[in-house]
């Protein structure tokens, strides 16, 4: 059973009509205990990363979550919902994230237009569970402003990088570590290729995938 968090934002819809797709039993909820024992736990994120913070704190979500991530539940996030990974963004610097994975969320610079928005194409490591059964240089669809950059200090450690992207620089689309899963683009959104990447992480949840 995978638990879908609502925070009062976000592309809920479309996630939850992929999940019913791929036949996956999931539930939407806003309380605190039914993330305490959940199962698996999928954050779709869209929007403000400090609105977003906000409402997980406001709604009592922010430590219950903390805790699930360090009991090794298995955790994927999507677009903010993978920043929240994270100690901090530029987007919300009085914010900070659920610190899973060290480092800051970045704005892309001057010069390049934002937000990133439409398809772009997947430098995907070999390794990665995320992705297995996607072919190199798939296209997925993306919607941001900011990014994690490659150098970040878990991002630049290769076993969490399980692809990269380029927009005026390299920067990552998906990290995996452990637990951990994450996609800056919006698999919810991005055809066949995106409802595998799901797939793939509904199965690693049945399996126990920590």
């Amino acid at each position: 059973m995978i638990t879908v968090i609502d925070y009062g934002a976000g592309n809920l819809r479309s996630v939850e009509n992929a999940l019913k797709h791929l036949q996956a039993p999931h539930t939407i909820t806003s309380q605190p205990s039914d993330v305490d024992v959940a199962e698996a736990i999928l954050l779709p994120g869209v929007g403000h990363f400090g609105q977003m913070m906000r409402s997980l704190e406001n709604m009592g979500l922010v430590q219950v979550l903390r805790e699930a991530l360090g009991r090794g539940v298995p955790y994927f996030g999507i677009c903010l919902g993978m920043h929240a990974l994270y100690d901090h963004s530029e987007e919300a610097p009085a914010f900070p994230g659920l610190g899973a994975l060290h480092g800051t969320v970045r704005r892309f610079p001057e010069g390049l237009k934002v937000p990133h928005m439409g398809w772009n194409q997947l430098q995907i490591a070999p390794s990665s569970r995320l992705f297995a059964g996607i072919a190199p240089g798939t296209f997925v669809y993306f919607a941001h402003s900011y990014y994690v950059p490659v150098e970040d200090s878990a991002a630049s450690e290769r076993e969490t990088r399980a692809a990269l992207c380029d927009y005026g620089q390299p920067f990552v689309a998906a990290i995996e570590r452990k637990n951990l899963w994450g996609t800056q683009f919006h698999p919810e959104k991005s055809g066949d290729p995106g409802l595998r990447i799901l797939e793939n992480f509904v199965r690693a949840t049945r399996k126990g995938a920590k």
